[in-house]
């Protein structure tokens, strides 16, 4: 490619951004980084009626969330802004008028009702009304008209939209760079508004000048935007400028069934489906989510390395990226498998690091910790327990019994452990544990066990009830470890306080 690639992802502000549109984002920025390119970001804001004034900041947030920057865009001025299309309206009338000028597109004055009536006339007789070749002669427009008529008719103020004349008995050939050849007949197109008589440009006219101008190389947008590609391809031909490259990337669909993935799959199956909360839904920033397992989960939907790899950092994604590699097909979206991508990331953070993340739920949960003078504690806390856990979020839950004494147990859990002799037994272990001298974890079990030997218990008949003490349930790490964290004095007041209430 000796043209420098130039990418760029261009969300309407009417809300918040869709995973979907954070995938897109992701597939154009790891193909400009393979390739030293940019990454373009361009605000299409011409729809006012749908502007929602803080969607294009949470853009922004969720693109450096996510550590996906744009290069140019709102606030980072390249050459080639505004970046904003709001801000670029006062130059697409004469593009619209050129396109006139070329013979490629017309005026048209039908009214609404005008066409509501052919609507209606040709849905009586089964058949479905299109502007295009085979009746634009007969309806109101510059096509039809004299010159004069048409004249007269601007001068009067009369209102107009601008609708692109497109080809008749012509066979479009069309590539794109995921789905090969796409062969279009230009007598089922319609002759689509380019520009409106309140003077903005319609979506169609705008991207196209707008790519033109900001050197635009490759397009890389969702499948819902492949109806479009014919028209598009035909604006690049009839203003003669060289088009891009076109990708359309496939649909992620719902978890289970057809059809795409929407807020309310979200909302019924507990899930995400914003980078960031927006409103009452949440977010997977704030569901817990690292940003980096987001990135990767993203990637794997619709694009295969090849390999086995599941993991991939953002620099090994974009090493590995390659538009040849993304499926045609939609991918289904699999929550689950977004918790294990956050699991794998989470079990490769540091000790430290999620110390300090779960030390500001600590201070939520419980006003008797100390956390800044226990953040070694903390951490060995958090080496313990990580393992088991999907999310910074789940650690209160599989921990709170090293931070707080039990103060009740699992009931269903007492009636299984605690039998007739068992207090006897604790009082036992309690014994041991008080003439340990060295308080560490093997130590403790190899007094503990050296004891039940010689005794000739059952393992389970100490080991769970010594443990639905300490912990309050039956779970936790290995029991040993948790015992020398929580200290010899903590361990014999656990184990008094449930001799004297267990059963009493």
């Amino acid at each position: 490619m000796s043209q420098k690639v130039r990418v760029r992802f261009a969300p309407s502000p009417t809300g918040p951004l869709h995973i979907g549109g954070v995938r897109t984002a992701l597939f154009n920025y790891l193909f400009a980084k393979k390739n030293n390119g940019d990454f373009v970001l361009r605000i299409e804001d011409t729809d006012q009626n749908r502007y929602v004034e803080s969607a294009e900041d949470y853009i922004v947030e969720a693109l450096n969330w996510c550590g996906i920057p744009f290069d140019e865009g709102p606030g980072k001025e390249g050459n080639v802004g505004p970046y904003r299309q709001s801000e670029r309206k006062h130059l697409y009338k004469d593009y619209a008028l050129e396109l006139i000028a070329k013979g490629h597109a017309y005026y048209a004055f039908d009214t609404s009702e005008q066409l509501d009536f052919h609507r209606k006339d040709y849905e009586g007789k089964g058949k479905t009304f299109i502007y295009n070749w085979h009746n634009r002669l007969k309806l109101s427009n510059s096509l039809s008209l004299s010159a004069k008529e048409v004249q007269q008719k601007l001068d009067a103020g009369e209102e107009f939209v601008i609708r692109f004349k497109s080809p008749q008995d012509e066979t479009l050939l069309l590539h794109d760079l995921i789905r090969g050849e796409i062969k279009i007949d230009t007598n089922i197109l319609d002759d689509k508004i380019l520009f409106k008589s309140d003077g903005m440009p319609t979506y169609h006219l705008a991207n196209i000048v707008d790519d033109h101008l900001m050197e635009i190389t490759h397009v890389i947008r969702g499948e819902e935007w492949l109806p479009s590609l014919a028209l598009h391809q035909l604006l690049y031909n009839a203003f003669g400028w060289e088009a891009p490259q076109f990708a359309h990337l496939p649909l992620i669909m719902k978890p289970v069934g057809k059809g795409k993935l929407s807020k309310r799959d979200g909302e019924k199956g507990g899930f995400p489906i914003f980078p960031l909360s927006w409103n009452e839904s949440q977010g997977y920033r704030e569901a817990g989510y690292f940003p980096e397992a987001v990135v990767n989960f993203l990637a794997l939907l619709g694009w295969n390395p090849g390999t086995e790899q599941e993991l991939f950092t953002l620099n090994e994604l974009i090493e590995a990226f390659s538009l040849e590699r993304v499926n045609k097909s939609g991918a289904r979206f699999d929550p689950e498998k977004t918790k294990w991508y956050n699991h794998q990331y989470l079990q490769t953070k540091s000790d430290p690091e999620l110390a300090q993340l779960f030390a500001a739920i600590i201070t939520v949960k419980s006003s008797a910790v100390e956390t800044s003078e226990n953040m070694e504690y903390i951490e060995k806390v958090v080496s313990l327990i990580k393992e088991r856990a999907n999310f910074v979020s789940d650690f209160w839950e599989l921990s709170n019994y090293f931070f707080e004494a039990p103060s009740a147990y699992n009931e269903k859990m007492v009636k299984k452990q605690w039998k007739e002799g068992t207090p006897e037994l604790m009082q036992k272990a309690a014994d041991i544990l008080q003439v340990c001298d060295n308080f560490g974890s093997s130590n403790i079990e190899t007094q503990v066990k050296n004891w039940i030997t010689e005794e000739e218990l059952s393992f389970g008949k100490v080991m769970g009830p010594l443990r639905l003490i300490i912990v309050g349930d039956m779970k936790g790490p290995h029991l040993f470890d948790i015992l020398e964290l929580l200290g010899k004095e903590e361990c014999l007041n656990r184990i008094s306080t449930a001799i004297n209430s267990i059963g009493n």
